[in-house]
């Protein structure tokens, strides 16, 4: 039922892009439109474009059957897109283009470690909360909707705190809110380590899920936003695309390295009430303090990967002479 309510919601997305597609003013649309109607291996290529979607369709499906295949090729393909990004940057860019594109990279990277931590959620917290969790009856899966509620609650806050610091010239730069993010994300595990060593032997009282999910929230808000954001700003026109696709490629390395931490704790976290909690808060305070400790570097460095980004040489796009 999960999957099909994200088809239908998928559906009634591509109805809103298609009903509302002319207020877009022709952005995205091909430069040559009649290129489509050109043959191709004996191909319409236009329908070979569909064709090529629903193979792709299939190989991500045996994909999913073959974790290891996906870890190998993930690699491969980061060390090549990470090289092939540099050595553009290098080669090709104006230097203050070329600083800013490794700013997104520092950014980029960070962002492996924070997704494959908060990815947890699906995971082995679940499964912790689960099994060793006082819930009263409410099964576990309903508290994956905490992530949600919290964003839709704290989203107005912290659009309204960024815009009152900015206007007294106090917000923190993008390169710092991503180590603020980081530290909370620590700081969330480590509460949950503390509530259950407090429990001692009894089941772990719900609260200490409440305020996991709340920190790995308020460090979601500070990264996930603003690194869309700066990917968006920093990287040259001709280089967005690739550039946004970096960033979310660097989301898909994170939720696999998910994968292989909860795998260190979840098949443990079966063998019994009191080992099984203790492997898991094991794992849990070592990736907190680890957080923490990246989140603290990154904000100490921050200045300097600000400086990368010539803020005081970059705008925004406005609107086209002429237009409204």
């Amino acid at each position: 039922y999960g999957f099909g309510a994200a088809g239908v919601g998928m559906l009634l997305g591509l109805i809103v892009f298609i009903v509302f597609k002319p207020l877009l003013l022709g952005r995205g649309e091909p430069l040559n439109p009649e290129a489509l109607n050109k043959t191709v291996l004996g191909i319409k290529l236009e329908w070979l474009l569909y064709l090529v979607g629903l193979v792709a369709v299939v190989v991500c499906w045996w994909l999913v059957q073959n974790q290891a295949v996906v870890g190998s090729l993930l690699g491969a393909a980061g060390a090549i897109l990470v090289v092939y990004v540099l050595w553009t940057a290098v080669r090709k860019l104006e230097p203050h283009d070329r600083d800013r594109i490794f700013a997104a990279m520092f950014l980029i990277i960070g962002s492996i470690l924070f997704w494959a931590l908060f990815e947890q959620a699906g995971s082995s917290l679940n499964l912790f909360t689960d099994r060793h969790v006082d819930r009263s009856g409410v099964p576990a899966s309903v508290f994956q909707s905490l992530n949600a509620i919290y964003i839709v609650l704290l989203a107005p806050l912290f659009a309204w705190l960024w815009t009152t610091l900015g206007r007294k010239g106090l917000e923190p730069s993008a390169p710092a809110k991503f180590g603020l993010g980081i530290v909370q994300l620590g700081i969330g595990f480590l509460v949950l380590v503390a509530g259950s060593a407090a429990a001692g032997d009894s089941m772990v009282p719900v609260l200490f899920i409440f305020l996991i999910y709340l920190f790995h929230t308020t460090g979601e808000l500070c990264l996930s936003p603003v690194g869309l954001s700066a990917m968006n700003r920093l990287a040259p026109a001709h280089l967005a695309s690739l550039i946004m696709g970096t960033w979310f490629f660097a989301s898909a390395t994170g939720n696999f390295a998910a994968g292989l931490i909860s795998a260190a704790t979840g098949s443990e976290a079966a063998s019994g009430e009191g080992a099984g909690r203790e492997v898991v808060m094991a794992v849990y305070s070592q990736i907190g303090w680890i957080a923490i400790g990246v989140g603290i570097a990154v904000v100490v460095i921050s200045p300097l990967i600000k400086k990368l980004m010539h803020l005081d040489s970059l705008r925004d796009d406005g609107p086209v002479e002429g237009q409204a």
